[in-house]
C-alpha cells in the first residue's frame, strides 16, 4: 500500500508502551523497514529496532513483551537477535520488533539502509517500483518475495554502508 505518514504516530506510540513497560531497558529504539521512509510501497507492518547493552535484560523481561501483546520468538534464526511479533485480529501483523545487543553489526545495515533510502528518493523509488513489479509478476509465498528482492537489496545495502560510513565533508560536520 502506498506510505501512510501515520505509521511514524503508530510507531511513537509503540515505543511509548514499550518504554513504560522496560523502563531504561532499551538504549534506543528506531523505525526501520519500509514504513520508515516516505514514499515507497510498503506492507503496514512497523519494523523497529531496538538496542539494548545486553541481551539477557530483555530475555528476563519477556513477561512484559507478552504483556504488549507480542509474541517472543528468540533469536528466530538470526544470531544475536531477539524477535518480538505483535498481531491484531485474525493474526494480521502489525509491529516486527529487532532487539540487539548495541554494537551488533545488524544494527548500522538496518539504520544504513533506511537512512540511504530516505536520503537517495530515487533509489527508495527504484526500491518501490521492484516491490510492484514482483507482486504483479505471480502470486508467492514470503520466502520467494523476500528472495526476489535480495539482489536489489544487496546491491542498495553496499551502496549504503559506504555511504553511512562516509558522510560528505560540509562546512557544519568541520565545527
Amino acid at each position: 500500500m502506498p506510505h501512510d505518514p501515520a505509521w511514524a504516530k503508530a510507531f511513537e506510540l509503540e515505543v511509548g508502551a514499550i518504554c513504560r513497560g522496560l523502563g531504561g531497558s532499551i538504549i534506543e529504539l528506531h523505525h526501520i523497514g519500509s514504513t520508515s521512509i516516505p514514499g515507497i510501497l510498503a506492507k503496514p507492518v512497523i519494523d523497529m529496532l531496538g538496542i539494548v547493552e545486553e541481551l539477557s535484560i530483555v530475555d528476563q523481561q519477556t513477561s512484559v513483551f507478552r504483556s504488549l501483546e507480542y509474541e517472543v520468538l528468540g533469536e528466530h534464526g538470526i544470531e544475536g537477535r531477539r524477535y518480538f511479533r505483535k498481531s491484531a485480529g485474525h493474526g494480521h501483523r502489525t509491529h516486527h520488533l529487532h532487539v540487539y545487543k548495541f554494537g551488533h553489526p545488524n544494527i548500522e545495515r538496518h539504520v544504513a539502509f533506511r537512512d540511504y533510502l530516505r536520503s537517495h528518493p530515487d533509489k527508495a523509488k527504484q526500491y518501490s517500483d521492484l516491490k510492484v513489479q514482483i507482486i504483479a509478476a505471480r502470486s508467492m509465498t514470503s520466502s520467494q518475495y523476500m528472495e526476489a528482492k535480495h539482489p536489489f537489496i544487496m546491491e542498495t545495502l553496499t551502496a549504503a554502508l559506504q555511504w553511512y560510513r562516509n558522510p560528505p565533508i560540509t562546512c557544519s560536520n568541520l565545527r
